[in-house]
């Protein structure tokens, strides 16, 4: 969703508030394409300060279903996003202030790239479903945590392979 902000920028100690609603319908990213489950509509608070800069206040919810790290799981992800940005106004030359900045598009506010912005900077480093998950099987994909799997437990170091053949030539049949 985008905002038109010309009027707060061209108007001096103005204040706006706007219901907005979230348009996101998935979180796009390297990391993969992972489904927005629920999102809260949100008041977002404009303030013009002076003409020297614009203050932009609002607080929302957006859950996010991500695959566990471990078993593939989806587990429902809750990002509480509270937004506070502050753009200045004392540039000269304003369309060029605001360039540098990728949810404001001439004067209009994208908020669903400000909300993508701030999901990304608050992405967990490792996602479970549970702090005990026992993840998934190397060689059959068995979920570890539904069942057990009929595969061989114990792998042999590989570093002890060559130990291991003088065992097995010296073993008698």
């Amino acid at each position: 969703m985008r905002v038109e902000l010309a009027d707060m920028i061209s108007s001096e100690n103005k204040e706006m508030s706007k219901q907005v609603e979230v348009e996101l319908v998935s979180f796009d990213s390297k990391l993969g394409r992972f489904p927005i489950v629920k999102k809260v509509p949100f008041e977002l608070k404009f303030t013009n300060e002076s003409n020297k800069r614009l203050l932009i206040q609002g607080e929302t919810e957006v859950t996010i279903a991500i695959p566990c790290d471990r078993c593939l799981e989806v587990v429902e992800s809750l990002f509480p996003i509270k937004i506070d940005k502050e753009i200045d106004l004392t540039d000269g030359d304003q369309e060029k202030g605001m360039d540098g900045l990728n949810y404001m598009v001439g004067t209009n506010l994208d908020v669903d790239q400000l909300i993508f912005g701030e999901i990304l900077v608050s992405w967990p480093m490792k996602v479970l479903c549970r702090e005990d998950c026992k993840g998934i099987c190397k060689k059959c994909g068995t979920n570890l945590n539904m069942a057990e799997c009929q595969c061989q437990k114990t792998e042999p170091d590989p570093r002890m392979a060559a130990i291991q053949d003088i065992f097995n030539k010296f073993k008698e049949v």
